[in-house]
């Protein structure tokens, strides 16, 4: 992860947080690998467990919320047209416009965690014109257990975060529903804790 280590080393934080915008919006990124990364990084002190999530949060949001805004603006015509510089391809747009008219909303909020789905559903969100806040509550939802889910993965593996990520990617959404409450139930333990030994302090 020698991208993810010269991001963090020139710009920190802020680094994670253009990363994800940049991400969400369309371009070729590592995502998933960089979030899972990010994670067993917080094991060793490098990072900040609150920080790390608050600030893929704010990317991720900022990036789909881009996205949302573009289509609302530019309409269908721009992505058919320039989709395929934001590495849109033709067949990414199809399969989530097919999914879209199926599930609406909620695939903003379940697009995160499909690979290719998650750059478009947001455009298709302004280009059909949902209202901002029927979109804020389904994407930023999303985004928030995206980042637990796989930041949280990291954390959980530590060293061994490569090996957890290759599993999940092998077997996709069978071992998603698996992990999407246990690192919800992690993440509100860890706060918890770290909430209780400062009261303790």
């Amino acid at each position: 992860m020698e991208q993810a280590l010269y991001i963090l080393q020139e710009y920190g934080y802020i680094g994670i947080f253009l990363f994800l915008v940049l991400g969400l919006i369309g371009l070729p990124l590592p995502d998933e690998i960089m979030l899972t990364f990010l994670g067993y990084l917080t094991t060793t002190g490098q990072l900040n467990f609150y920080l790390t999530i608050l600030c893929a949060f704010l990317g991720s949001a900022g990036g789909i919320t881009i996205s949302y805004l573009l289509g609302i603006w530019l309409g269908y015509p721009f992505l058919k047209k320039y989709g395929p510089k934001l590495f849109i391809t033709r067949r990414r747009l199809r399969i989530t416009q097919l999914l879209f008219r199926k599930y609406g909303n909620w695939l903003l909020f379940g697009g995160y965690f499909i690979p290719g789905v998650r750059h478009v559903s947001a455009y298709l969100a302004g280009i059909t014109r949902i209202s901002y806040w029927r979109f804020a509550m389904h994407a930023y939802a999303g985004a928030v257990c995206w980042c637990i889910v796989f930041i949280g993965l990291g954390h959980l593996l530590g060293a061994n975060w490569e090996w957890g990520f290759f599993l999940l990617h092998k077997y996709g959404t069978r071992i998603l529903f698996i992990l999407l409450p246990v690192a919800l139930i992690f993440g509100g333990w860890y706060f918890w804790s770290q909430n209780k030994s400062l009261n303790t302090k």
